[in-house]
């Protein structure tokens, strides 16, 4: 995995050999087993992520079933202060731990074995790149985590599982301010199971 999500940042799995410019950074990140680096929805997470430390401050961020850490990695790598990564997994703390550590990181991310209510809050900006199941059932939680003027970024679902999700985050006051996809397609499987990956940011004005 390589993928450049900035001039002044680029993030790289362990294998993959490539010689920083002057003046980038590069992250080093250890695979993990759901949600790699390589998969499509970690690639639309980073560009909603890049997207919102640029068009306003984030002081806080919450990571919300972190992995390998990348998005946290990343974030902190864009400058927010104070980054909190949690899994309910001690192998992806573990790794995320590993990953932190060796990007020299340690001081902006801190990593909690456990789910969300181990977090108090609240964060400028929450990321959760879950899958669908765990999506809807994690609506009041991320609620509850985003300060208020906050802002979600959401990932690991697909087109067609959007309604339900959109749904529950309107009665809460969301509103969907952007929206990324990206097609999956592979020759060897037959066009049935191609489907869409999605990506949303939600912000709210106002908090009931």
């Amino acid at each position: 995995m390589f993928y450049r999500l900035s001039d002044r940042l680029a993030l790289r799995s362990a294998w993959r050999l490539y010689r920083s410019k002057p003046g980038e950074t590069v992250l080093v990140i250890k695979t993990g087993e759901a949600f790699p680096p390589s998969h499509p929805t970690t690639r639309l997470c980073l560009d909603l992520l890049r997207e919102a430390v640029a068009a306003r401050p984030v002081r806080t961020l919450a990571d919300v079933g972190c992995g390998t850490g990348i998005l946290a990695l990343a974030a902190a790598a864009l400058g927010v202060p104070r980054v909190v990564g949690v899994d309910i997994l001690s192998k992806a703390v573990r790794m995320s731990r590993d990953n932190v550590r060796a990007n020299r990181l340690s001081r902006a991310v801190k990593l909690v074995l456990g789910s969300t209510e181990c977090l108090k809050g609240p964060f400028d900006l929450v990321v959760a790149n879950l899958p669908w199941e765990v999506q809807l059932s994690k609506v009041s939680e991320l609620h509850r985590l985003a300060a208020p003027g906050g802002c979600l970024i959401l990932s690991g679902f697909r087109d067609n599982q959007e309604e339900g999700l959109r749904e529950n985050y309107r009665k809460l006051g969301w509103h969907l301010t952007r929206r990324l996809v990206k097609d999956f397609w592979h020759p060897e499987l037959p066009p049935d199971i191609s489907f869409t990956w999605v990506a949303w940011r939600l912000e709210a004005a106002t908090r009931n």
